[in-house]
């Protein structure tokens, strides 16, 4: 059973291709699932970070008060949809391309939000794709500290660190073993 995607709440999202697919093929489909995420979905989750790896994504989102749980399910739907028929059209492929329907966690601490941002961020590192998780292209972790997107939640997000510098800080800090990630691995 999913958590139900309730307005005002944080919920980490998240969702893996079918066996060994690739959900990215090239650097156009990074730029282009990121623009479906933003049309079908800016107006239903604010965003606060994502990462895009070669075969799954994370986003940490919070539902915005005015939508309800199933127009924002809905968009979400909606967003893999349409991401996988173009996918699907545009690689000659069928089927679908997801294993299921996306999974979703709500947060429900502030330190499982502030471990949740660190594990999207570093998640790069931790499947070997990368030596340092700051070098990551297609992770929010970068905009952070160019502070260059208007699509993220950036100056709360600092905030919420307590600034840049404890931004950077706290995503080189070892993770909090109290929350266990293993879950959103398979």
């Amino acid at each position: 059973m999913y958590d139900p995607l309730i307005p005002g709440k944080f919920f980490h999202i998240y969702s893996r291709t079918i066996g060994n697919e690739l959900l990215f093929r090239n650097e156009r489909n990074y730029a282009y699932f990121l623009r479906r995420y933003s049309d079908f979905c800016s107006n239903h989750f604010a965003t606060f970070c994502y990462c895009l790896l070669p075969n799954h994504f994370h986003f940490l989102v919070q539902v915005r008060e005015l939508t309800n749980e199933p127009a924002a399910l809905s968009a979400f739907s909606n967003f893999l949809n349409s991401y996988s028929k173009s996918y699907n059209k545009a690689f000659e492929r069928h089927g679908g391309l997801f294993q299921r329907k996306f999974k979703r966690k709500q947060i429900d601490t502030d330190s499982y939000l502030t471990e949740v941002i660190k594990y999207i961020h570093r998640n790069p590192q931790r499947h070997g794709l990368i030596q340092d998780f700051k070098k990551w292209n297609y992770s929010s972790y970068g905009k952070f500290i160019l502070k260059n997107e208007n699509q993220l939640e950036i100056d709360w997000v600092l905030d919420w660190f307590g600034g840049i510098d404890e931004f950077e800080k706290n995503h080189l800090k070892e993770e909090d073993n109290q929350f266990d990630f293993r879950e959103l691995e398979g």
